[in-house]
Order: structure tokens, then C-alpha cells, then sequence
């Protein structure tokens, strides 16, 4: 079996598919299609084009395999998930007509949020997820925050064992888009 080159870097504009992508799989397509319409790929597309938005490349890394775009981490400061909240739901209300009121907090202002992360299918068992998930934690860390936090559905242990071996504890239950998650946290 021949050697891959794994490349994590910080995204760019240009990355917005796989932003996309890996904000799908992590939320699930029928989730992405209640929130964001038939057309969800390309709405997520804008949105992480933009420099103003919760899945803005600004907040990503990117994983290249030989080359190719494997698969994406977005995270944030959790102090300003309002900020970053606003204009994304105001791009998704523009581009379906859905109003959103009384979505629940991912996050707290306390933490550094690690929202969504996704490896396509045939980049799996590579190790990339864990890499994409250890670069972002390093950097909000490296930029001083005390706590990296994320959410995990509770129907996956597999995603679940993935975080605790990088140091992620359970803190309490959530619910998120009415599924019900484990919030963990890693400390530095």
C-alpha cells in the first residue's frame, strides 16, 4: 500500500465545496435541507465564502490528500457565535424565505467551538479527521482560550471515542436541531 500525503491547512475561498461538504456530513443532508433549502450545497457554499459567517473559510482548515480536498473543520470563539449567527441565518432566510427564531446555543462564550467536521467517504480510516480536529483545537489553544469545546450526537459512539482519545470529556447533554448531543470539552 502505497504512502498518502495528508496535508491540514488553513482553508480559502476557494475551499467552499468541501467547507460545504464537510458541514453536511457532520449535520447530516436532511438536516442541511430543512435549514438551508433543495439547493443546501450551494447556500453552504456562500456561506463559507463569506469572511462574516459561522462556516466562513476564515474559521476552517482543510485536509488535502494527494492533492485533493479530503475534508474540512470550522470552528470559532464561542463569544462570538451571535456575530457570526446573524448574518449566516440572514443569507439562509434570503435564500429559502425560512425564518429561524429560538435556535439553540451551540456554544458558549467560554470556549473555543469546534462546529462541524467531515471526511469524505473515500478519504476515511485515514487518520484525517482526528489531524483536521487536533490542528483546530492546537490553534485556539495557541491563541489563549483555556477550553475547546464541541458537540456529538449520542447515537455516535464511533465520533464519540474518536474526541475522548484526543483529550474531549463529557461535560453535560444538549439538544441541537432537535437531536440529543454530548457537549465535550478538552482543556489545556
Amino acid at each position: 500500500m502505497r504512502m498518502r500525503q495528508i496535508i491540514i491547512r488553513p482553508a480559502t475561498s476557494s475551499d467552499a465545496p468541501i467547507i460545504a461538504s464537510a458541514l453536511t456530513m457532520a449535520l447530516g443532508e436532511e438536516t442541511m435541507k430543512m435549514y438551508c433549502g433543495e439547493n443546501s450545497q450551494s447556500v453552504l457554499e456562500e456561506l463559507a465564502r463569506r469572511e462574516d459567517t459561522q462556516y466562513s473559510y476564515q474559521n476552517a482548515f482543510v485536509a488535502d490528500v494527494d492533492g485533493i480536498p479530503a475534508g474540512a473543520i470550522v470552528g470559532y470563539d464561542g463569544a462570538r457565535l451571535y456575530e457570526l449567527r446573524e448574518p449566516t441565518l440572514r443569507l439562509i432566510q434570503k435564500r429559502t424565505g425560512q425564518t429561524f427564531v429560538g435556535v439553540e446555543d451551540e456554544t458558549s462564550p467560554d470556549e473555543f467551538y469546534l462546529d462541524s467536521l467531515g471526511v469524505l467517504p473515500e478519504f476515511r480510516n485515514l487518520g484525517i479527521g482526528g489531524r483536521l480536529l487536533m490542528a483546530l483545537r492546537d490553534k485556539a489553544f495557541a491563541k489563549g482560550f483555556r477550553r475547546v469545546g464541541l458537540l456529538v450526537d449520542t447515537g455516535n459512539p464511533k465520533a464519540e471515542r474518536l474526541y475522548r482519545s484526543l483529550g474531549f470529556e463529557r461535560v453535560e447533554a444538549r439538544v441541537l436541531f432537535g437531536h440529543r448531543m454530548w457537549h465535550l470539552q478538552a482543556s489545556n
